[in-house]
């Protein structure tokens, strides 16, 4: 056994490793992983040995688009309930979007003001985005140097005042500030004129509400999105995509050197258009939820590395919000907990292993945000895990879901994959719906 330190060892016939899955025995120190040996290594003297025979020992999840909305929505979310949940659903990292709270994560005194409200109620490691608005390009490298991850900006109407987009002038601004210091842009990109100029029908059905949000409007913001990045030579992301007829350009620009990554979510991947009901305004989310033709070609996407990662976009609300009018209604899918579950559901019907899971839940996430100590299980890394028995399955019951509304688009929907329990630097933070007392740190970007 490694290291004189070792103090529990974790033990599985199948380890997801970088180098692909294996049995493996992972010896843990000071909450850090010592090494990854042999299956039949046998644990030292004193040492706890936890074996979880064929459930398999995953990495722990990283979900960098969250929308927490604590302080000021409280009743939407909140750092306890969302950490909660994070942790049912093997998620041991999560980064906080800088909008729905009050106030927004736009000044270093926000940010503040928001660690402070975090700090004793986290149960997964946390850290922050920044916002992009058209009044704080002052405020931008003060909060990367106050360590924020990079920064959040919109292209189109937020949906809260507090939270105003950027025009195009406003956006190379910021960007080229961003990319001054080295910091990372990522971008709600639908473009206000097409969504202008599309027909806006209020009422109960989703094809109305599908052809509110057109993919040009996708199309079209990553298009400019991706020449300012490519003259400026500035880091950029493309949030929640959901148009596949993006996806040519993407790989394009990645071709040419442009650096552009790009994430999809769960809904976007499980969920299709044709199976929305009208007036069932929990699948509502902007950009939206497109037709199944669309999903294969992200699915394609993800296949051939165009699609870099898999995120939740968890934007949840208050039951009333969700109104059965597609216009009127929130916009926001609650999906923290169900994540890894709905994934490897469409995964392994689609060929998929875990290693892909993992790579595009955890590793991939875990580059994005430059968290050098999560995302793989490898000597020297975070020792966070997810321990998943991903040939049972479950129903969706949204009562035993552990964010504070209880409304999902997954309700009634049977998953495989259970979390049996999830680790945060070697403690057990979840085990079969047990979640213990926080003990989430706060995250800051490492300088």
């Amino acid at each position: 056994m490694s290291g004189p330190d070792v103090n529990l060892v974790l033990r599985s016939t199948r380890v997801v490793t970088p180098e692909g899955t294996r049995p493996a025995a992972v010896a843990v120190a000071g909450g850090t992983i010592d090494a990854v040996l042999p299956y039949d290594t046998e644990a030292p003297a004193g040492a706890r040995l936890e074996d979880f025979g064929d459930d398999v020992l995953l990495p722990g999840l990283v979900d960098t688009h969250v929308h927490v909305n604590d302080p000021g929505r409280t009743e939407w979310e909140g750092f306890w309930t969302a950490t909660r949940a994070a942790a049912a659903g093997g998620i041991t990292t999560l980064l906080d979007m800088p909008l729905n709270s009050l106030p927004p994560t736009t000044t270093v005194g926000n940010l503040h003001t928001k660690q402070q409200v975090a700090a004793p109620k986290t149960h997964v490691d946390t850290g922050f985005w920044g916002g992009a608005i058209p009044s704080n390009v002052k405020d931008l490298r003060p909060l990367y140097e106050a360590g924020v991850f990079g920064f959040k900006c919109f292209l189109s109407p937020s949906g809260v005042e507090e939270f105003p987009e950027l025009d195009q002038e406003q956006l190379a601004r910021s960007m080229a500030e961003i990319a001054g210091f080295g910091g990372l842009l990522i971008v709600h990109a639908e473009d206000p004129h097409h969504l202008a100029d599309a027909p806006q029908r209020p009422g109960p059905a989703y094809a109305d509400f599908l052809a509110s949000r057109p993919r040009d409007a996708e199309n079209t913001a990553i298009e400019g999105l991706i020449a300012h990045a490519k003259r400026l030579n500035a880091r950029v992301h493309v949030l929640h995509l959901s148009s596949s007829d993006a996806l040519p350009l993407i790989a394009a620009a990645k071709r040419e050197g442009v650096r552009v990554t790009v994430e999809s979510c769960p809904h976007f991947l499980t969920l299709t258009a044709e199976e929305v009901p009208d007036g069932a305004t929990e699948f509502k989310c902007c950009p939206p939820i497109r037709e199944a033709a669309n999903q294969d070609a992200l699915w394609a996407g993800l296949a051939d590395g165009t699609i870099d990662c898999i995120v939740s976009d968890h934007s949840p609300c208050t039951t009333d919000l969700k109104t059965p009018d597609f216009a009127s209604a929130w916009g926001g899918i609650s999906s923290l907990q169900l994540g890894l579950p709905a994934i490897w559901t469409e995964a392994r019907r689609r060929g998929h292993s875990l290693d892909d899971v993992a790579r595009w839940m955890s590793a991939a996430p875990a580059a994005l945000a430059g968290l050098t100590r999560k995302g793989a299980i490898e000597a020297g890394r975070d020792a966070d895990f997810a321990v998943l028995a991903p040939d049972a399955t479950f129903t969706v019951d949204p009562a035993e879901l552990f964010h504070r509304n209880q409304v999902t688009a997954y309700a009634g929907k049977t998953l495989h994959g259970v979390v049996r329990s999830s680790w945060l630097r070697g403690v057990r933070i979840a085990s079969d719906g047990v979640l213990a007392e926080p003990t989430g740190r706060l995250l800051e970007r490492d300088h």
